[in-house]
């Protein structure tokens, strides 16, 4: 036998061999759905394969989402730019320099109807990677709707609008918590009546792995910030057999190919026990749906098209675990946003996947198996530590206010830097297996000039909007705001007045005060 510990990122030890794994009795589509959620998983439908894009303007990511479908993409997903995420106009001065680099540049209704021109929303599931200016960009997206005849009853899609994270791992939060919970709430409240079938909050676990968590760490944040929003809703008055089922989630996927899996298995497992204790009857308010992105900081610039394999062994992993969505990372992601290339492969890597491979002839493939049902056992117990934990502090408001979910990230960081340093954890072509190479020539570079572009378009819409309208409307919010009133009309009928995100925002600055 080796004397040598292996052990997953997480640090559970891997045993030498595996000789007994519990009794299979549980089936797929029933509590606690470790087998997955539906009793047919992808032999009745594919997972959705988003493709991740935003860039620059809208007339040119709206380019970019007509290639994605014709390429075949079943759900889009938007990326916007860092002043769209924290509430700045273009033609702020806290954008210059950031305008449509990281993401779409979002202004207004106009820049939401130029996005999606020629693309009917009552036929796509739309994804939108947006958190503290949510309220205001579901607005826009239901405006559009509402304007190209849709059927809002009917209309289908996911805002992350997950601010908790933001505060312990991301960083684009404007509120103070608890008036950005109350805010998200409103969502609960508006959406449960209004717009069913969207899923009001994608608690994301993504970005708390992109900021150095270990795999446990990343799923018992993240269940620990689901089980916060669920009981902020249920003292909104809300019935958690209805909600419940309109929160998904979104999780990382790194490269330890069995820790993954046994992760999204406990996910589910555990999901559905915090539900159930907190009063969910249903079925469906017990499931844990989730979207899966690969790992963004596993991607290296050195040997760029290494990330290929990297990308292909994440996406294997997410469905083996049972993804419901997924979206493939570009592999000169290191170096710039993905050029159409790259975006094309990542797409490829998913259809190659789901129509070649074999892995979704049956359910749940890997049950059964001595390593994985162990995996997925000792990844709960791991996870369970840390929920127990943050609940005895008050729950996750206050672990964050503390500063514990922030340590406990960094501390894992560092750690995982050092090991990639003396050469303790490999990363090919870093630390291991490296060579003299040409960089790739082909980076997707974004102009400086999209911000005169924006700004020219925003004083064309105040020239043109009925001002006295707008104001009129911004004011409605502020009063709003200071009382027990759901804001999500309000702001609908603003944006629609064509009132802009940094105007709205900056009204709730000043009633709710920046944190």
């Amino acid at each position: 036998m080796s004397d040598k510990k292996h052990t997953t990122t997480s640090g559970i030890e891997i045993k030498e061999l595996y000789y007994v794994a519990k009794p299979m009795e549980e089936k797929p589509g029933e509590f606690p759905f470790t087998r997955g959620i539906q009793k047919d998983m992808y032999r009745g439908r594919l997972w959705t394969m988003r493709q991740y894009a935003g860039f620059s303007t809208a007339e040119e990511s709206n380019k970019r989402y007509h290639y994605l479908l014709s390429q075949g993409t079943t759900g889009l997903s938007v990326a916007f730019d860092l002043p769209t995420q924290i509430g700045y106009d273009s033609d702020h001065e806290m954008a210059d320099g950031e305008v449509g680099k990281v993401g779409v540049a979002i202004d207004s209704l106009k820049d939401i109807e130029i996005l999606f021109d020629g693309i009917e929303l009552k036929n796509i599931t739309t994804s939108m990677t947006i958190n503290a200016t949510a309220t205001i960009l579901l607005a826009m997206y239901m405006a559009l709707a509402k304007k190209q005849g849709a059927d809002l009853k009917q209309i289908s899609g996911t805002i992350q609008n997950d601010i908790l994270k933001e505060y312990a791992a991301r960083g684009t939060y404007i509120y103070p918590p608890k008036q950005s919970m109350r805010l998200i709430t409103d969502i609960f409240e508006f959406c449960s009546k209004e717009v069913p079938k969207w899923n009001t909050i994608s608690i994301s676990g993504y970005h708390i792995r992109e900021a150095g968590s270990t795999a446990v760490q990343e799923l018992a944040f993240t269940l620990a910030n689901g089980k916060t929003y669920l009981k902020a809703a249920i003292d909104k008055g809300l019935d958690i057999n209805i909600f419940a089922k309109r929160l998904s989630f979104f999780f990382n996927c790194h490269n330890n190919f069995f820790e993954e899996i046994a992760k999204f298995r406990a996910a589910r497992r555990m999901w559905a026990k915090i539900t159930k204790e907190l009063g969910a009857t249903d079925d469906k308010a017990q499931m844990l749906r989730f979207h899966t992105q690969t790992g963004g900081s596993t991607l290296t610039a050195q040997q760029p098209l290494n990330n290929v394999i990297r990308v292909t062994n994440q996406a294997m992993a997410a469905v083996l675990g049972g993804t419901q969505s997924l979206h493939t990372n570009g592999y000169d992601e290191a170096l710039s946003l993905p050029t159409e290339a790259a975006a094309k492969i990542a797409l490829r890597t998913q259809q190659i996947i789901g129509f070649e491979s074999g892995v979704t002839d049956t359910v749940d493939p890997l049950a059964g198996s001595f390593f994985v049902e162990s995996l997925t056992d000792e990844v709960e117990a791991a996870a369970w530590l840390y929920i127990d934990k943050i609940d005895a502090m008050g729950g996750s408001v206050y672990a964050i206010e503390s500063d514990y979910m922030q340590q406990e990230i960094a501390a894992s960081a560092y750690q995982y830097q050092n090991e990639i340093e003396d050469g303790s954890r490999v990363s090919v072509g870093v630390n291991k297996f490296t060579q003299k190479e040409k960089g790739i020539t082909e980076v997707f570079i974004i102009d400086d000039s999209i911000r005169k572009l924006q700004t020219q378009k925003l004083d064309k819409l105040k020239s043109e909007r009925d001002n006295n309208a707008v104001k009129q409307a911004l004011n409605s919010i502020g009063e709003a705001a200071k009382k027990d009133v759901n804001l999500m009309p309000l702001i609908i009928d603003a944006v629609e007045k064509y009132a802009t995100l940094g105007e709205i925002a900056d009204v709730l600055r000043n009633t709710f005060g920046e944190y």
